[in-house]
Order: structure tokens, then sequence, then C-alpha cells
């Protein structure tokens, strides 16, 4: 296999209207191509990996080079196929195809584990697309930083708004900074939990979580947008310091003391302020147990998906039997009674991740195993606790079953069984009733790389959606408090026929010179009608179909069928190989009418989807929206 890392350079994309490529369409993919490896953008981009733990954009420089060599040489009647990073041939087609058509990291059923995915990858034979990496349409943590606004929002309207306890019926109220029933420092329960809009937020609340890279990297601006206190733990500080950098975070501590006083106190004011602190999360829940905090809400989004190159574990137990030695001995997690985290530790993880493999996985399941069952023990204390849909649950459960019968030299010290499903999903719990509208993430970019651009488009949102509040106040926010990385973008979520409506407005825009160069539309795969993943999007669903996995094949052919500029199907993105399959798709506002003619096809089908696949499942949410909107259920 050839090097990642071999030839690696800065990468940015082109801005302006001049063409590298035949047309716009092509030059569109290849802006997003490089946007996705833009180091402003990319966690990891020398070695070609933009989030996720290993999510890439190609599978080496050398065939990324490839990629831009066969794009800007792309004809307007032609579609390049793309297999897992790797272009691989260019098909005669017609103008209304796809310019490209992506498959990443595919895998016969029975073959698709990670063990097995790792070895084909070692052999140059495939690469992880993560969901957006791979698909070409990364924008940065703002992608997630809306559907965590809403996930969050969601939970206060559910758990803080007028009638509510605030609390899990089977919390106690004893565990609130260390107060007893009645005296809960400073009295949050008592405090007016309102945003100016009068709706139900999260001021005077705690959030607890971990992880900030791409994607965890939107929890505490989203967190401090509905008005609340995040404390969030992150390994690497360098992600800390970059979502500083990016204004998603307000503050950076060492000291995971000094950190939960400063939330604790932040908490007490009813202040929104996020708090990033050098710590490995199942260490800071450990931390919380023991100092007798109990947290108002609790997820967390760190790379669980992937025990070895994105999760990292909290130190080093062994294995019962196993003699560690002197070296190792410092590596005995802090909650277990070692040393707090340090740049030492983390950086002889990684070490230890490279030299020995099989250790590394098995120290990250059994840290998930703790993680986990700590997460369980603030639940029953009273803590709103979800998954954030990074198959932490799932891997916790297995580090028991992967482990509790084998031998005594490989079994980790301290792995238990854990129900961690009573941990419910962030999708049923607070998300399934917007995808049965036909509601998900609609993102944009603007080409030209300028951000008038995008102020252009936002300003067109709130003409166009003037009575919808909550969009209207996104678009503000963000507006106002969202940098921009890489090319000029931004996201909101929008329902079935209001997505259609939007993209006509911006190709109109474009048309009439309002933007200096066309706009590309795209989504997360985390959408209504383009996963299917039983830990995560289709979670307990209402008749059982959670693994039916027709789904996302079929929108993929339909917006190919409609002619989406390029077209992706993925395999384990977001929790991980062998838990999902998805679908991804972009669609070019260059002006033109045929571009009308796309863009109301794609963004009317695409959405579809997901209100048909909500409807078949029985939800009579999605039954309604059918009928009103007249989606045809073939029926």
């Amino acid at each position: 296999m050839a090097s990642t890392i071999s030839n690696a350079r800065v990468v940015r994309a082109p801005r302006g209207s001049q063409l590298s490529c035949k047309g716009w369409l092509q030059e569109a993919a290849l802006r997003m191509l490089m946007n996705n490896l833009d180091p402003d953008v990319a966690e990891l981009p020398e070695q070609l990996i933009v989030y996720g733990g290993s999510g890439r954009a190609a599978r080496s420089w050398e065939d990324f080079d490839r990629i831009v060599a066969a794009l800007r040489r792309l004809e307007n009647d032609e579609t390049l196929l793309v297999q897992s990073g790797r272009a691989v041939g260019v098909l005669k087609t017609h103008p209304d195809a796809p310019r490209v058509l992506i498959s990443n990291s595919m895998l016969v059923p029975k073959w698709a584990t990670w063990d097995e995915f790792r070895r084909l990858e070692a052999m140059g034979l495939t690469m992880y697309g993560q969901m957006t990496a791979g698909s070409w349409i990364y924008i940065g943590s703002q992608g997630i930083l809306q559907g965590t606004y809403e996930t969050f929002a969601a939970l206060a309207r559910k758990h803080f708004g007028e009638g509510t306890e605030g609390r899990r019926d089977e919390g106690t109220e004893r565990h609130r900074d260390g107060g007893t029933e009645g005296h809960r420092d400073g009295g949050t329960e008592e405090r007016d939990a309102r945003d100016l809009s009068g709706a139900p937020s999260l001021r005077g609340r705690l959030v607890v979580t971990g992880g900030l890279g791409g994607m965890g990297g939107a929890q505490p601006l989203a967190a401090t947008f509905n008005q609340g206190v995040c404390l969030v733990a992150e390994v690497d500080p360098a992600r800390i310091e970059k979502r500083l950098a990016t204004r998603y975070l307000d503050r950076m501590s060492d000291s995971l003391d000094e950190a939960i006083d400063a939330a604790l106190r932040a908490r007490r004011a009813g202040e929104a302020v996020s708090i990033g602190v050098v710590a490995n999360a199942a260490d800071l829940l450990a931390e919380l147990i023991r100092r007798d905090i109990t947290p108002d809400v609790l997820t967390d989004q760190t790379s669980a998906h992937d025990p070895l190159n994105g999760y990292v574990p909290n130190g080093i137990l062994g294995s019962a039997g196993v003699y560690l030695g002197d070296t190792r001995g410092a590596m005995k997690p802090h909650s277990h009674g070692g040393e707090p985290w340090s740049a030492r530790r983390y950086q002889a993880l990684l070490r230890l991740r490279r030299e020995e493999p099989d250790t590394y996985v098995r120290e990250s399941y059994r840290t998930m195993n703790e993680h986990v069952r700590h997460m369980l023990e603030l639940r029953r204390r009273g803590a709103i606790t979800f998954d954030y849909g990074n198959n932490l649950r799932a891997h916790a459960v297995e580090a028991h079953e992967r482990y509790s019968g084998g031998p005594d030299s490989v079994r980790p010290y301290g792995v238990q069984p854990v129900d961690a499903f009573q941990i419910p999903g962030f999708v049923p719990e607070y998300i399934r009733p917007l995808f049965c509208e036909g509601s998900g993430p609609f993102r944009w970019a603007a080409l030209s790389g300028d951000p008038a651009d995008i102020a252009a488009t936002d300003q067109a949102v709130l003409e166009a959606f003037p009575d919808e509040g909550a969009l209207c106040r996104w678009i503000r926010l963000a507006g106002e408090k969202v940098a921009f990385q890489g090319l000029p973008c931004r996201i909101c979520w929008l329902k079935y026929g209001q997505r259609a409506k939007m993209g006509l407005v911006f190709n109109r825009l474009v048309r009439e010179g309002k933007v200096r160069a066309p706009i590309v539309i795209g989504r997360d795969h985390l959408d209504c009608g383009s996963v299917a993943s039983p830990n995560r999007e289709t979670e307990g669903m209402k008749d059982g179909s959670d693994a039916i996995a027709d789904w996302p094949m079929l929108n993929a052919m339909a917006n190919t069928a409609c002619g989406a500029t390029w077209v992706s199907i993925h395999h384990g993105g977001g929790v991980g190989i062998g838990y999902a399959l998805h679908a991804g798709m972009v669609v070019v506002c260059d002006g033109t009418p045929a571009a009308d003619a796309r863009l109301q096809r794609v963004l009317t089908a695409d959405p579809a989807t997901g209100v048909i696949r909500h409807a078949d499942a029985g939800y009579e949410e999605a039954l309604r929206v059918a009928r009103e909107r007249g989606v045809d259920l073939g029926r």
C-alpha cells in the first residue's frame, strides 16, 4: 500500500470564479475534495484524515492526485467512479447523470468486521470514509452543530419545560454539587431556565460530555447556544486549542478539579460557558462520582466507533496474570489511583497504538466498559443521559463478550457485564419526530470563498421562511457566532418541501449574480432516509426495522436517477465497521435552467425517502406529512 503520508502537502480549495475543470459540476467536486483536506478543516490533513479517527478523503496522496487529474479532464457527459478513495474508471453517461459516483468501505456482511477491514486496508484495497470525509462534503464542526443544537433544545423542552420535573424519574435528588434535597448549591431547579424567546433552555444546567474532534467539537457551542454550561473532556490538547481558535469553546483547563469547580460556578450563576479539560472522559466521570457531583445532562462524542484509531484508553491496567513492569506501571489510569492525564501518557498510548495494537484495543474496550458503567451510575443518580451515536454502548457490551471467555493472559482487568442500552439513543429520544417530517441537515458552501456569499444566502433563508422562528434564530446565531473553516459554509435543518424551495432560491442568486460563484448543497449522511444504523439513526424503529438496509441504497439510487452532482454509499460511518450503511448526495447550483430541474428533483426526492421510510414503519406523523404534502406511498 502506498503511504498515505508520502507526498503530503498543504491543500486548500481554489477560490473565485475561474474554472480549473471543464464545468462547474466537476469544479465543485474538486474544490470540496480539497476543502476536506484544508488544514483549517481536517483533523490530520497530512494523513488525509478529515475527522472521526481515520475518516479519509482519499486512500493515499497518489490516489488524491489521481482523483484530481480525473476531475480536471472529466467531460460534461462523463461520470467518474471512485472506489474507497481511488479513481477507478470514467464512464460515458449524460449531462444530467452524476459527475461522480463514490462507494466507500463496503464489505460483504460476513466479512464486515474491523479486523477484516484493517487487513484489507493494510493491503491498500480500501479506506474508511466515515460519512462526509470520503464523500467530500465535510464543512468542519459546523456540519454537526445545528443537529447538536436541535438535540439539546429538544432535551430542554422535554425535561426542563413547563410541567416537567427537570430530572429522570429514576434520578435521585441528593447528588447535586454534593448537596442534599432542598439545598442545590444555587437552586438551579428553581431558576427560570428559559431563553429570551420564552422557550425552555439549558440555563443553569451542566452538560458533561467527552470528545472535541470534528464531530464532538460542536458540543460546547451547541450547549452555550442553548444557554447551558458545558464541561467536555478531551485527551488531545491540540484539539481543545483548535476549538478555542474557531470559537466553539470558551476556556481550557489542565486540571480536573479546576475545570469542575469553574463549571459549577457557572451553573450557579446561570452563565452560558464552555470549558474543555485535558483529560480522559472516563476519568472525568469517575471524578464526578467521587466528588458526589451529578451533571444535569450527560452524553459522549469520543471516537468510540473505532477502538484502535479513534478511542483513546485512560491508561493500561493490563490483563490477568500479566506483569506490566515499571514502564507501564506509570500508565495506571487516574480513575484507578494513577497519576492525572498528561501529555506523556497520551504520547505513550499513541506509541502503544502503533507498536502493540492488540494491547491497545484491549485497553480501549476496557476503558469503554468503565466509561459506560460511570455513565449508568450518573444516570442512576439523576443525570439525563443519552448516547450520541458513537457506538460506545455496543463496544462496552462487546468488551465483556469479547474477552470474558478468553484465557487469563488476554482478559482485561475490571471488565464487567453492563446493560449499556439502558442509555437511550439521541435519535429515538429527541430527533425522530423531525425525521418523520422529512427534516434533516441541509448544508451549503460558497465555491467563491467569499463570506459575503454566505451572508446573501443567510438573508435568503430568512426571507424564504420568516414564520419559522427557530430556524431564523439559528441562522442569526450562526451568522454572529460561527467561524468558517475552509470555504465559507452554512447548515440548517429543513423539512420536505423546504429543501427544494431553498435550492431554487440559491440557484436564482447565482443566475442573477448576487453571489460570486456557484453554491454547493449537500448534507450529512445522518438524515431522515439515508441511513440504516441500528445503534443510531434507526435505533428502536416502531416496526422493528432497525437493521433493514434497503433504505440507504434506495436513497442513493433515487438521487442518482434525479441527477445529483455526486452520490456516495458508505459503510460504517459514525458507529464503525459492521454497524451501519448510509448514503450521501451533493447537488450544485450553477445558475442554469438545467440546474433548476436537477435541484427540484433531487431536493424533493432525497427527503421524500425519509418520509416514505418512516411512513412505512408506521409513524403517524410521517403518514400525515405524506398525505398533506403529496408524497406518493405507492399504495
